[in-house]
């Protein structure tokens, strides 16, 4: 499409239908659109405590009015939903077919509305590329869900387990698992000048070396040990420490500031997806370098 081509008002209008309408449940409308577009921030600055169509109408508008901004995330949502044809997640709160067939109709009507928008060769390519990539966001986060949810009842099986030992070893495993989704990366346990490593993965262009804990409270000396792991390292290494139990309350010293700390709320938090890992460590990492507190919950950093 060209670049100073007005989006029409009624395409616009049509737009904010079809989105309200394509999916019964909010949270999977907010997940669509944040995987659809390439500014997914802008999702989190709408207020989504209101009905659908009102938090709709409230990201239209915004990407209208600032088209600099957000003009090829208004093109994507046009050439996804023009291309929308699988209704079936409707079927399951549509017993008389009403809700589906005003999907299909609202899709019909913003295909109307955008004739010639994407009649040329290049933007129908361009459109297709945007909706493949679409896709494969959203077959991703439907995979990523599916594997947390594996590693959810994984976790639950391995707090099952009496024997600390074993126990120990597993939750080695299911962190290396864990990491893996993420692309960070992870190295097993290994051995260096006699010292075991619980394991490693890299984010963000930084070494991470990793101790798992999951028996008791980790306290200071527990700390102190695995900071001068750490710090045997190169400078730029860090360390993450994972304790299902916690720390004790007068382990946390200022002297420790090579590490940062999760804990079992952490873990759940990312299991239930209520935050990614990726996200959990960026902020649990800002937060210390920040604060020098290196053992901040979920609860207080989101």
């Amino acid at each position: 499409m060209d670049a100073t081509k007005k989006i029409s008002p009624t395409a616009i209008l049509a737009l904010k239908e079809a989105l309200s309408v394509i999916f019964w449940k909010k949270n999977d409308l907010k997940d669509f659109v944040r995987l659809s577009i390439d500014n997914p921030a802008i999702v989190g600055t709408i207020d989504w405590t209101v009905t659908k169509r009102e938090s709709i109408n409230q990201l239209v508008e915004r990407m209208s009015n600032r088209q600099d901004l957000f003009r090829s995330d208004l093109m994507n949502l046009l050439a996804i939903i023009m291309d929308f044809n699988d209704f079936s997640h409707l079927t399951i709160w549509d017993e008389d077919g009403t809700k589906t067939k005003k999907a299909k109709q609202a899709v019909l009507n913003l295909r109307n509305q955008t004739k010639g928008y994407f009649q040329l060769t290049k933007e129908q390519e361009e459109a297709k590329i945007r909706k493949a990539e679409a896709d494969r966001k959203i077959k991703k986060a439907i995979s990523l869900d599916s594997e947390l949810d594996s590693l959810k009842k994984l976790f639950f099986t391995i707090s099952a387990n009496t024997n600390f030992q074993q126990r120990g070893y597993q939750f080695e495993k299911f962190l290396f698992d864990l990491f893996l989704i993420y692309d960070l990366e992870p190295k097993e346990s290994f051995k260096i000048h006699g010292e075991q490593i619980d394991g490693a993965f890299t984010f963000q262009g930084n070494d991470f070396i990793l101790e798992a804990k999951w028996k008791s409270q980790v306290n200071r000396t527990d700390l102190a040990t695995f900071c001068a792991k750490v710090e045997a390292k190169f400078k730029t290494t860090v360390g993450l420490l994972v304790t299902i139990d916690g720390v004790t309350t007068e382990a946390i010293s200022p002297y420790f500031k090579s590490i940062i700390i999760m804990d079992g709320a952490d873990i759940m938090a990312v299991l239930d997806g209520r935050i990614s890992l990726t996200d959990l460590l960026y902020k649990k990492r800002r937060k210390a370098s920040e604060t020098g507190n290196i053992y901040m919950s979920f609860h207080e950093i989101i």
